[in-house]
């Protein structure tokens, strides 16, 4: 079919929803990402010429690029519609240069959703690349290559091959390292709580011990408890002497930024940043809804904004008044952020139900819609309201406190709620009631050493100290796991010798690389750069001049670093010689010492002290899989299959038979049934 304009996106995906959108004038293609970048083999940048990059054609994507140029030439005009930030920008100046296109010559339409009135407006307000956008993503390019190509190649002839560094890559990781440190180093200190449960009427209630003859009293021993049970009287009633009534406001949150996608993605669904990112890219880029054929579901979803356009507050607004009544309209409007053409994640069209689309839809698909869509639906809803009340019992100068609270208004909890609280109600009191002491119940408890990172809390550290961008998050957290810096164990990263090495020797001979300041500085030039504040080569040149004498530094001084093959305790079952474990690709494993002449392997798997539940002969093992993640299966198979992901206990559920398992969340753990709704309460 003859046409007059080629459109050129990233993906198929994108390239089908956008055909629907142009007509028969337009043709869309995918250049599938990027066409060209720098080589693999080598460093790829001219330290003589102003550290000019040398790009070359990705290998595999020589087809992809004879396509487009045979297309552009049977074209009047092409148009170049990337994702709409520094990588889009940076994508559309390689096409422009293979194609042969000028850059100033206006062809790039970019979209921060894939819709009909979107994608036809782009295609008016069509400008030329942004050479801007294109310096920042080359300048972000060649720092991180020079880090990695620099440091890398010292890591493997010091420590061991395989290694990387790299500038997120390393500051997330002496994160991780240092709060493992603060947990190694940490001293629990004992303190005490004093409940009691108190009676008025028939009603019975909480509150917590609060102050001793008026004043704040510490509770860190079982000698001071006592002494206040002591003083208490348990035949007295205790006094009411004062309450506080108060309606508490609660606003909802602005709608998602990347980074607040991935923290409530990871906490509420349990999704890993990658699968989030990978999921939140199918839905813009466009899924099939029956006889609508291929429509983008969400706004671009890389972007630090909480910007919500007038357009779609007007909607957001009418379908609220609609549903829920006038009352519930609120008037949040958000903030903007770095990347200010783009907006909050949030549908495209709120009138796509979560519940409606559904069918159209994989499980991962909705869950992450059905969040998205209730988060900003909720961001424009009216506050939620309580009553609060605040309830001071006191006898022989010892004061209780109880505190209650009542939903008034819902608000915007009506469409989504960030926990499960309950309302607690306090029975009707007055100042001066007498209220009955039930029982006091004094604990022990001891401080916790602070929780190690999750994925979800580490990005949000890394946010907060300006250490990256929403792009960068993903990726990092992938590539340190894959090269076995960090295991995650329980959702929590929990570093391994290996990931503890290397940070060592880069804090030593690269302190600048880990310093939180230092990267969050680095981003800020980038951002410069990307404003048209700053010149690319003068950034990196600055970066470069000293960071090179480091790197030659660490070449003469850091020392030869073995890591050790630990004696595993038994012998081989193929040559009898001693098997140690190794340190591999995956983690650790069993080997035979003999190694080449003998090449017996085994991997390292953990007795949990539990019958198979499904073959009643076996036992379970914790086991791994090549991503590391930890899973539990019977020591016969393949003779029997039986896996799962939640550690199986050695009971036997109540209610149904069926054998019981322990999940664990980024919080607590908890006993549940693998087969039916039973649960254990984790506080008993």
């Amino acid at each position: 079919m003859a046409f007059k304009y080629l459109v050129i996106v990233e993906s198929p995906a994108k390239a089908k929803t956008i055909q629907r959108y142009l007509g028969k004038n337009y043709k869309v293609v995918a250049s599938i990402g990027h066409i060209r970048d720098l080589p693999r083999s080598r460093m790829g940048i001219d330290f003589n010429n102003n550290y000019e990059p040398d790009y070359i054609t990705i290998r595999g994507k020589g087809p992809v690029v004879q396509d487009l140029k045979k297309e552009a030439k049977k074209a009047e005009k092409v148009y170049l519609a990337a994702d709409p930030d520094r990588e889009g920008e940076a994508i559309s100046w390689h096409l422009a240069y293979v194609l042969d296109l000028d850059p100033n010559e206006k062809n790039r339409v970019t979209f921060n959703e894939i819709t009909k009135d979107a994608v036809k407006d782009a295609f008016k307000e069509a400008r030329p690349i942004d050479l801007d956008l294109v310096d920042a993503q080359q300048a972000r390019r060649v720092l991180d290559r020079l880090v990695g190509y620099e440091i890398s190649p010292i890591l493997w002839k010091k420590v061991k091959s395989g290694l990387s560094a790299g500038r997120v890559q390393s500051v997330a990781l002496k994160m991780i390292i240092d709060r493992e440190n603060e947990i190694r180093n940490f001293k629990p200190e004992e303190y005490w709580t004093i409940s009691g449960q108190f009676k008025k009427n028939l009603s019975k209630f909480e509150a917590e011990f609060y102050r001793l003859k008026g004043q704040k009293k510490e509770l860190p021993n079982e000698k001071v408890v006592q002494s206040i049970v002591k003083a208490i009287d348990k035949e007295k009633p205790f006094v009411v002497d004062k309450i506080t009534r108060k309606e508490r406001i609660k606003k909802p949150q602005a709608a998602f930024t990347t980074s607040t996608l991935q923290q409530t993605a990871a906490n509420q669904l349990n999704f890993r940043t990658y699968k989030t990112m990978r999921t939140a890219q199918e839905l813009y880029e466009g899924i099939s809804l029956g006889r609508g054929g291929a429509t983008g579901l969400i706004t671009y979803m890389r972007t630090d904004s909480t910007r919500i356009s007038a357009v779609a507050q007007k909607e957001a607004k009418e379908y609220i008044q609609a549903q829920y009544g006038v009352e519930y309209i609120g008037h949040y409007v958000g903030k903007s952020g770095t990347q200010d053409a783009h907006e909050a994640i949030r549908p495209t069209n709120i009138n796509h139900l979560p519940a409606d689309i559904k069918k159209y839809l994989s499980p991962d698909q909705y869950k992450l819609y059905s969040l998205i869509w209730s988060r900003f639906v909720a961001s424009q809803m009216a506050a939620a309201v309580y009553d609060t009340m605040q309830v001071n019992l006191t006898q022989n100068d010892v004061t209780f406190r109880a505190n209650g609270s009542q939903i008034l208004f819902e608000g915007y909890q009506k469409v989504y709620q960030e926990n499960n609280k309950k309302d607690i109600i306090l029975p009707e009191l007055h100042e001066g009631d007498n209220v009955s002491l039930v029982q006091i119940d004094p604990r022990q408890h001891f401080t916790q050493p602070p929780a190690r990172y999750s994925e979800a809390t580490l990005i949000k550290t890394l946010e907060e100290n300006g250490v990256g961008r929403p792009s960068t998050y993903a990726p990092t957290l992938n590539t340190l796991q894959k090269r076995y810096y960090v295991v995650i164990k329980n959702r929590r990263l929990e570093p391994t010798e290996l990931g503890e090495i290397v940070n060592e020797q880069i804090i030593d001979f690269f302190p600048q690389i880990v310093d939180t300041k230092f990267t969050a500085e680095m981003e800020s030039e980038l951002d410069d750069i990307e404003t048209g504040k700053r010149e690319w080569v003068p950034v990196i040149d600055e970066f470069y001049q000293p960071f090179h004498r480091d790197v030659e530094k660490a070449m003469d001084e850091m020392k030869n670093i073995t890591v050790k093959d630990e004696p595993a305790g038994f012998d081989c079952d193929n040559c009898g010689s001693p098997m140690v474990i190794k340190m591999g690709k995956y983690g650790k494993f069993y080997a035979c010492s003999n190694f080449p002449e003998c090449r017996n392997t085994k991997p390292i798997v953990k007795e949990i002290g539990v019958t198979c539940p499904k073959c009643k002969k076996g036992n379970v093992l914790e086991r791994k899989t090549k991503k590391n993640r930890i899973f539990y299966g019977c020591d016969r198979y393949p003779e029997c299959d039986f896996s799962s992901w939640d550690r199986p206990l050695s009971r036997n559920c109540p209610k149904c038979g069926e054998y019981l398992v322990e999940k664990v969340t980024t919080r607590q753990k908890q006993v549940k049934c693998s087969n039916c709704d039973y649960a254990e309460d984790p506080q008993k």
